[in-house]
């Protein structure tokens, strides 16, 4: 097997040959004596990979920490040990198993990737074995394909997720601006370059550990590092200046009514969202749209039919609707005590305010709310607070939301 050429201009990154040439090693021997060696999906001292293994934890491990991950793999494992369990898995199943996690466009993918491995798996006899064919795998990116075939085929392949780029542009000190495409192609040109041709998995677990345990964000433990001592940032004491990004820009914030509306058993009525969009078929309370602003400017509210129409769900128009029509009002929870304290859930590109709102309903109320969403085939429960947290898959800002004093007890 053959390394990619690489068009790495070493001057650029201020090494030498010899540097470039010592960086896998220095990282190898480092790994081997102080790495940790006991996560339940590594697969770097296994004679014969499962690269199902590690797609699922890869997936799971995007813009999540491993203290968090390891439980809810340890989970995923023990309901679906192969890939023709999940695949074969309801999505209510692999939502609720999923919930809590977050990024749960993760979980959608990670379901219909495994029903396309298995149309592979039945064609090929096996999983992909190129980076390239892993790549088509829905929700499947370049690092992602390479830390599979690396790490769960023992071939050859290159990551380059957050914990590299972190560990190489402080050792290289590239200055750039992470987020645009130019650096990034730098990244990956350097990233080829130090990926050794042997045991490339070896080396993935390798820098993956780094980033995490002492390359970190913040106080990283340079005393301890293997290649510290040709590392621009730390020879220039500016380890805290890469990777560089741009500053972000703000973030608008939304608001909404959580609505719990109850029944005569003290059941509440749960909605499941579409596939696609935010909580893509996750189960929520009925959510009110309010209005959206951006530091003190009103970019939008309910007010508009556009705007309605767009930020609430068909189920969220008719509940909407119906509440209006039957002259009902939903109260704040705690007798207001929240009125001024919505809770906040921050999202990829927005904070989002919720503020819980109880309406108890009567049961002819309850069947004609019922009636009225199964007329459109929408998904609904009437579930108590702790059967839904069971049985459900709800996203963490419901669970915030059923953290609520008075909601606790239902």
């Amino acid at each position: 097997m053959t390394q990619p050429t690489v068009n790495l201009n070493t001057k650029l990154f201020n090494h030498t040959e010899t540097e470039l040439n010592d960086f896998a090693p220095r990282i190898l021997n480092w790994f081997d004596s102080h790495g940790r060696h006991d996560l339940p999906w590594q697969q770097h001292k296994t004679d014969t990979p499962n690269p199902y293994i590690v797609w699922l934890s890869e997936v799971m491990l995007q813009q999540t920490q491993v203290t968090t991950v390891i439980p809810y793999f340890q989970r995923f494992m023990s309901s679906f040990p192969s890939v023709q369990d999940l695949a074969n898995a309801d999505w209510d199943m692999v939502a609720e198993h999923w919930a809590g996690l977050g990024y749960y466009a993760r979980a959608r993918n990670l379901h219909k990737g495994a029903k396309q491995l298995v149309e592979i798996i039945n064609e090929t006899g096996d999983f992909p074995q190129t980076v390239e064919g892993w790549e088509a795998i829905s929700g499947v990116g370049q690092s992602t394909a390479g830390a599979i075939v690396a790490m769960g085929l023992h071939g050859y392949g290159v990551i380059c997720d957050g914990n590299v780029k972190r560990v190489i542009t402080r050792w290289a000190g590239i200055d750039g601006d992470i987020t645009k495409s130019a650096t990034n192609k730098q990244l990956w040109a350097l990233a080829e370059r130090l990926t050794p041709i042997e045991d490339s998995g070896h080396f993935a677990q390798a820098m993956m550990d780094m980033g995490a345990t002492l390359c970190t964000r913040r106080n990283p433990n340079c005393e301890a590092c293997p290649i510290s001592k040709d590392c621009v940032a730390h020879a220039q004491g500016r380890e805290m200046d890469y990777p560089f990004k741009a500053k972000k820009k703000p973030k608008p914030s939304k608001f909404s009514n959580a609505l719990v509306l109850l029944n005569s058993k003290n059941e509440i009525l749960w909605l499941q969202r579409p596939d696609s969009g935010i909580w893509g078929g996750l189960w929520v309370l009925p959510l009110q749209f309010e209005k959206k602003i951006l530091g003190k400017k009103v970019l939008s509210t309910s007010e508009e039919d556009s705007v309605f129409e767009s930020e609430n769900t068909l189920a969220e128009q008719i509940v909407d609707k119906w509440i209006n029509d039957n002259e009902l009002q939903a109260l704040s929870v705690n007798d207001g005590l929240l009125e001024s304290a919505p809770i906040k859930h921050t999202l990829t590109h927005f904070h989002w305010y919720l503020q819980p709102q109880k309406l108890v309903l009567e049961d002819q109320q309850s069947q004609q709310i019922t009636e009225l969403l199964k007329q459109t085939e929408i998904s609904l429960a009437w579930l108590s607070a702790n059967e839904a947290k069971q049985t459900l898959g709800l996203p963490k800002a419901m669970l915030k939301v059923l953290e609520t004093p008075e909601l606790c007890v239902i």
